[in-house]
C-alpha cells in the first residue's frame, strides 16, 4: 500500500519555517547589538588612552591634562570610523564625585563634554592596589527590530565605562 506524504511535508514546513526565520532574525539583531557594544567600548578605550598618554615629553609639565572636549572628540571620531552615530550618545546617569588620588600630581576633575561623554582625570581606580588614572563613560541606545515578539521596537541602553591607569 502506497501513501502520499506530500501534504504533510508542506504542513510541517509551514510550522517550522517561521520559527527558523525568527531564530535567524534574533541571531542577526543580537549580533548587531554585540557589535555596537564592542564599538562603543573601543571608542571609550581610545578616549581613555589619549587621556593617559604624555602630551609633551620635553615640556616642564609633561602631563598637561586634556580637556573633556579633546577626549570626546577622540570618542566621536572612533565611533564615526565604525559607522556608529555619535550624536545618539546619552549622558552616563551617575556622574562620579571626583576624589583626589594621593599619588596624582593634580587634583581630580570630572567634566562632561558637549557630546555627553563623561571624563574624570586623576581619580582613584577600582583596582586591587590603589592606582590613579582616568575614567571615560557614556551610554548609547540600541533599537531592536524583531517583529512578532515583545522585543520589537525595544530599546536597550549600552554602557561604556572605561578606566585606565595614568602614566604620571
Amino acid at each position: 500500500m502506497v501513501r502520499e506524504t506530500g501534504g504533510s511535508e508542506i504542513a510541517e514546513a509551514a510550522l517550522v519555517l517561521p520559527l527558523v526565520f525568527m531564530m535567524l532574525l534574533g541571531i542577526y539583531w543580537f549580533g548587531r547589538a554585540f557589535n555596537t557594544y564592542a564599538t562603543i567600548n573601543h571608542a571609550a578605550r581610545e578616549g581613555a588612552r589619549i587621556a593617559v598618554t604624555q602630551t609633551c615629553a620635553t615640556c616642564a609639565s609633561p602631563n598637561s591634562s586634556l580637556t573633556a572636549s579633546t577626549v570626546a572628540s577622540t570618542v566621536t571620531q572612533t565611533l564615526q570610523a565604525s559607522s556608529v552615530d555619535p550624536s545618539k550618545i546619552i549622558l552616563y546617569p551617575s556622574s562620579p564625585t571626583p576624589v583626589n588620588c594621593p599619588s596624582a600630581p593634580a587634583n581630580a576633575t570630572c567634566s562632561v563634554s558637549a557630546s555627553n561623554v563623561t571624563f574624570c582625570n586623576n581619580v582613584p581606580l577600582t583596582a586591587a592596589p590603589q592606582v590613579c588614572g582616568v575614567k571615560v563613560s557614556f551610554q548609547y541606545p540600541y533599537q531592536f527590530w524583531f517583529p512578532f515578539t515583545s522585543l520589537n521596537n525595544q530599546q536597550i541602553v549600552l554602557t561604556a565605562d572605561v578606566q585606565m591607569k595614568g602614566e604620571y
